[in-house]
């Protein structure tokens, strides 16, 4: 097929471009700026962004499926968040539902089940309320990952290095459970889900195949057997964060920057339960996990010391 795809230069985007063209699919690209990265692997690119311009209309014309990855984690207000994360889905899906007889997978955010939580969490919830409000008209999929990790990934690089270093910052507290998917096989679900759409509409909350997901305790406990070496596990109390990702706004702020350090961001590590919910997963029985965090990690390690990153 020929496949559309946002974000593609994006961590997960490239992971999604790389396993579509092997799995034999014509993949077009939409991105700001010259991407080589995607060039190489087969792409054809479309210089476009989600909040103007025609590039997006570009971008889906006979096109026979969209993924939509685009998006941002971090933004200088709530209003960015909006435009970019919902408005974006809604012109996707938009441009989409003109063209009858297509498909629409949006890559979301296991965040969008707890809007409340932040400014991100919020957007990403009403991009997919704005995508799905097409459903009657567009096949439209939803999937919301995890926390995704693996090998080119600058989000939970801090995290890697901490644990090579035989330390890990984690909130104070035992009680927060997690999940987490290696991007190879995020990726592998999309094609998995082009490949047998499941009924319009559906959410599907894809892991790694661990059960009840992970705590922060058990995961220093892995990667000290992975690496061979002590990781302790150190404890942030909430509220200091919160005060200086408040002095981080506020001075970002002044400056027209993104802040280096959020509230939202601060609300979203602290949130008790981003274990994904795997039952709609059951509709897509050409897919299961394989890799856990004890497989993840190593190769996850490897590529970053390979590029310098550690």
């Amino acid at each position: 097929m020929l496949i559309a795809v946002t974000g593609g230069t994006g961590f997960v985007g490239r992971h999604v471009v790389a396993a579509l063209r092997q799995d034999g699919h014509t993949v077009r690209a939409m991105a700001r700026r010259d991407a080589p990265e995607l060039a190489a692997l087969g792409a054809t690119l479309i210089q476009g962004a989600l909040d103007g311009g025609d590039g997006i209309e570009r971008l889906v014309d006979g096109a026979d499926a969209v993924v939509h990855v685009a998006g941002v984690i971090q933004a200088p207000d709530r209003d960015t968040f909006e435009a970019i994360n919902a408005g974006g889905s809604a012109r996707v899906a938009a441009a989409m539902a003109a063209r009858p007889g297509r498909l629409l997978l949006q890559v979301s955010s296991v965040a969008a089940r707890e809007p409340a939580v932040s400014d991100y969490a919020a957007s990403k919830a009403h991009g997919e309320q704005l995508a799905l409000a097409h459903a009657d008209r567009l096949d439209v999929m939803v999937v919301r990952p995890p926390a995704v990790y693996g090998p080119g990934d600058r989000s939970t690089l801090p995290i890697f290095k901490g644990l090579s270093r035989g330390w890990m910052l984690h909130p104070a507290g035992a009680a927060a459970r997690f999940s987490l998917i290696f991007a190879s096989e995020l990726a592998d679900l999309v094609v998995a889900l082009l490949a047998h759409p499941v009924r319009s509409g559906t959410i599907v909350e894809p892991d790694d195949g661990t059960p009840g997901g992970y705590g922060w305790a058990g995961l220093a406990v892995i990667a000290q057997q992975r690496i061979g070496r002590r990781v302790r596990a150190i404890g942030l109390p909430k509220t200091p964060l919160t005060i200086a990702a408040g002095l981080a706004e506020r001075y970002a702020a002044r400056r027209g920057r993104t802040p280096v350090l959020a509230r939202g961001k601060i609300e979203e590590f602290y949130h008790r339960d981003w274990v994904c919910d795997t039952s709609g997963l059951a509709a897509v029985p050409s897919w299961r996990p394989s890799i856990r965090f004890d497989d993840g990690l190593p190769p996850t390690l490897a590529w970053y010391r390979a590029a310098g990153w550690l």
